[in-house]
């Protein structure tokens, strides 16, 4: 025999793990000190510089 399934349940835990996910994703995007930040534009930057500065001139 199956088991039976509520299924007005299944969808409001389906909806509360896809909040979670997307929670997951803002804090790590939006939890960032300002340092933090800062040290992560530095990088991005730096990388950029590397990568124009080895490019090759037609």
């Amino acid at each position: 025999m199956a088991e039976i399934v509520n299924l007005r349940a299944a969808r409001k835990a389906r909806a509360r793990s896809a909040a979670a996910a997307v929670a997951d994703a803002n804090r790590a995007a939006f939890g960032q000190s300002k340092a933090e930040r800062a040290a992560s534009a530095s990088e991005s930057a730096r990388r950029a510089r590397t990568l124009d500065g080895a490019k090759r001139e037609p």
